[in-house]
């Protein structure tokens, strides 16, 4: 293995010499634990800090308050792009302590970070601006992107983006993602990417709700207490989960590795009143390996929506949240990538993450152990062995799996999928299950969580340096890139945005969020232990 260049030393000198102000700035990121679609704090921090840094930065992408793109330029050169996400999710508020406990100031149904996207944007930020710093020192030329990417958990703003064109001038990029499975701990993703994300927002509405019946001629009496009432709304919105969860296992029978979940946004306006409710809305996002599979399914749920809105004399709207295409696979890059991620080695953690972990062991009635981390996050593992270890248990036709939005920039530009290893407690004893809220904890230490966003920073840094340096490896890339689509963007096998052209971003949708009120600062959901 040959040693960092120069240029790549220094940036990764650069984390390890801004490592504390970098750790401090993502505990705050964590704090902040905004949901998707309604990450304004975090997004403006975002859009200060690297205007402070010398970016051009336009805020508010695409129609998304809460996305934005920055760009640090050299000259003529590669345009190298990297994703900051900084979304939580509803329902999982943690604090960094070895108990059960939400956050300070926040109760159990309040957002939190479980990935944790704060540290995946921060070890973005990280390394792009090691990349600045090298590229400012030792003259090399070249423009850094740096893309700020809301609501991922629901595979939002990546879609959105590619359908106005933002990535379309992309020369190579690096999605970085804290590992999701053991076997890939450490690696970068092969041949098998991530799969599709669709989701969907159905609308009901009751409009017409003395239309439903003709009981007031027959009994003469003008009053809604005394007549026959329109379903309405809420009967619609249970009717379409009912029908869902019977056709669930007809959809798409015998084909495993796919999943369908629901939401329910609003229902019924909040009235208990003898009147129909007016409005109720339903969401639902499918996983799967396939663009077919995902049209199947959409084909059943379109055709429920249409039933029972009928049978609650309502009416429907469809409106799609996101649709993702497959990811596709660069060797290329991921080759380069990893190679980086030898020189830089894997994460390694102190006697304090150590001491955290066995806290957290024994809040869980389990002793301390010397080794309370999985092997895996502590070392390598090859891209092809980790290809080997994913497609073990999956079917030989099936291409893709799980989902993750990053996979519309693999359409755009060849683009490396990086998994760092995260600190997390071992399963050492058969069957036993760890609580989520234990790995969402260790997102709140800097001891457990930093290792594992400095360790994506300096492999960031390094590999775009690489690039930067030996152009010849970006064409390398893109060569293979041409050859996957079938001649590059708008090839004979290149997929095209989804959602079409100047999609309209789905932000005016009830979601959670942060909000302030006469009573102060809530969360839109009620914390159910007050009164």
């Amino acid at each position: 293995m040959t040693l960092f260049s120069p240029a790549q030393a220094d940036a990764v000198r650069w984390v390890a010499a801004n490592r504390e102000r970098l750790s401090r700035e993502h505990l705050h990121l964590w704090r902040l634990a905004e949901p998707s679609w309604r990450e304004y704090r975090s997004a403006a921090w975002f859009v200060e800090r690297l205007a402070r840094e010398g970016f051009e930065v336009e805020a508010g992408t695409a129609g998304m308050p809460t996305a934005f793109a920055a760009r640090f330029s050299t000259g003529p050169g590669p345009v190298l792009a990297t994703i900051a996400e900084y979304d939580a999710v509803p329902g999982t508020s943690q604090e960094a302590v070895a108990e059960r406990a939400p956050r300070q100031g926040t109760h159990a149904h309040t957002a939190g970070h479980t990935d944790p996207h704060s540290a995946l944007g921060l070890g973005a930020l990280a390394g792009v601006l090691a990349t600045k710093a090298a590229m400012q020192t030792h003259g090399l030329k070249g423009t850094l992107v740096l893309m700020g990417e809301p609501a991922e958990k629901m595979c939002g703003s990546k879609p959105v983006h590619a359908s106005h064109g933002l990535y379309d001038d992309f020369s190579a990029a690096i999605s970085w993602h804290p590992t999701s499975f053991l076997s890939l701990a450490n690696s970068c993703l092969w041949d098998t990417h991530c799969a599709t994300y669709w989701s969907r927002i159905y609308t009901f509405e009751c409009l017409e709700p003395e239309s439903w019946s003709s009981s007031i001629a027959r009994t003469g009496v003008n009053s809604p207490h005394s007549i026959s009432r329109a379903p309405g709304a809420i009967d619609a919105v249970c009717l379409m989960y009912t029908a869902a969860k019977y056709l669930k296992e007809n959809m798409l029978p015998h084909q495993g590795a796919w999943s369908l979940n629901e939401a329910i946004l609003q229902a019924g306006q909040a009235t208990a009143d003898n009147l129909p409710p007016g409005l109720a809305v339903i969401q639902y996002a499918l996983r799967a390996p396939t663009i077919e599979m995902q049209e199947r399914v959409w084909a059943v749920l379109d055709r429920n929506a249409d039933h029972v809105a009928a049978m609650a004399h309502c009416t429907v709207k469809k409106a799609w949240v996101t649709r993702t295409r497959p990811g596709l696979a660069n060797h290329a890059m991921a080759e380069v990538t990893f190679r980086n991620f030898e020189r830089c080695g894997p994460p390694e953690y102190s006697e304090a993450a150590v001491s955290f972990a066995n806290d957290l062991r024994r809040a869980c009635g389990a002793g301390s152990v010397e080794n309370p981390f999985p092997p895996e996050i502590l070392r390598l593992c090859p891209p092809r062995d980790a290809e080997a270890a994913l497609r073990a248990h999956l079917p030989p036709w099936q291409k893709n799996y799980t989902s993750d939005d990053y996979t519309d920039w693999t359409w755009h530009c060849p683009t490396a999928r990086l998994y760092v290893g995260r600190a997390q407690l071992r399963i050492d004893t058969p069957g036993r299950v760890w609580p989520d809220w234990t790995r969402n904890a260790m997102g709140g230490v800097p001891a457990c969580i930093d290792p594992m966003w400095l360790k994506a920073a300096e492999v960031t840094a390094a590999t775009f340096v690489e690039l930067l340096e030996h152009p010849a490896e970006v064409e390398r890339a893109r060569a293979e890139f041409a050859e996957r689509t079938g001649g590059g963007i708008g090839g004979s096998k290149w997929i095209a945005p989804l959602l079409g052209e100047k999609f309209p971003a789905p932000i005016h949708y009830r979601w959670p969020e942060y909000v302030e009120t006469a009573r102060g600062p809530e969360y839109t959901v009620p914390d159910p232990s007050k009164p």
